[in-house]
């Protein structure tokens, strides 16, 4: 089973380079971020007729996650427990930035738009940092009910875990996506069981999966890694390959990050 996962950048404005992509990799199962849409916004029909069951959640122009699966789609949520609300008052809601469904053969997979935390001192920062707290407990949760279960966690984690996963430190001194408290979240997740499924197959430094728009990015190879799929033991040992497919950031019209690829044999 081939699955991936994609900050699609609004799924309107990039569902031809969607289907394409589906195709062009003969991808089972896609985890999409920034949809940036409602579900009845959507056009959903090219999916669907290329076979792939849809599961989308979205509030409003903003944020807005989804899964595409041709290998079945079933029991889907779209939040888990102590997941905190923005703003973290009476007047916060839960945002559009989880969902998972079961594929394939018995796994869950999510696909997660981890917050931003915009900057160190704002309120979105501890508001990230409480949601990838949210994410752990569910990974740990998960392996105490069943230390076989078979569950990924893909998507955009707004986090560059290592130094190599920036392309120069210096350019993030006083920033967000690398501070130590981001970095304790991340590992947190990886300690609790969930191992990152790519980068044995794809090793930095110099191995990006997102390259801003602004100051020529991509050609400079100026780029951050943050798309990640993070798996439980038994999906860990069912790992054959993986990949960043770069070349999905060229050309006209593509998303600001390149899909994250990963082949399973389970």
């Amino acid at each position: 089973m081939r699955i991936a996962t994609w900050n699609i950048n609004s799924l309107r404005a990039r569902t031809e380079r969607v289907v394409a992509f589906l195709e062009r990799r003969d991808v089972d199962v896609l985890a999409l971020q920034e949809l940036k849409a409602r579900p009845e916004q959507l056009d959903l029909s090219a999916f669907e007729a290329a076979g792939y069951a849809c599961a989308m959640h979205g509030l409003n122009q903003w944020n807005g996650v989804g899964i595409l699966s041709r290998v079945g789609l079933e029991d889907v949520r779209t939040e888990v427990e102590a997941l905190p609300t923005y703003p973290e008052d009476e007047t916060g809601v839960l945002e559009a930035r989880m969902i998972s469904g079961i594929v394939g053969d018995g796994l869950r997979l999510w696909s997660l738009y981890v917050p931003n935390g915009r900057e160190i001192d704002h309120p979105h920062y501890a508001y990230k940092l409480r949601w990838l707290d949210a994410v752990r407990a569910e990974g740990e949760r998960a392996l105490a009910a069943d230390p076989e279960t078979r569950t990924v966690f893909a998507g955009d984690f707004n986090v560059a875990p290592l130094d190599e996963d920036v392309w120069d430190m210096a350019a993030f001194e006083g920033a967000t996506h690398v501070t130590e408290p981001e970095r304790a979240a991340f590992r947190a997740i990886v300690d609790a069981g969930y191992a990152d499924l790519v980068r044995p197959y794809a090793p930095g430094p110099g191995v990006y999966t997102y390259w801003d728009y602004q100051a020529l990015r991509f050609p400079k190879k100026e780029g951050m890694r943050i798309d990640f799929a993070l798996g439980s033991p038994a999906v860990q040992r069912a790992v054959v390959d993986a990949r960043i497919d770069r070349d999905e950031r060229k050309g006209k019209g593509a998303s600001d990050h390149a899909p994250v690829i990963v082949d399973l044999e389970l």
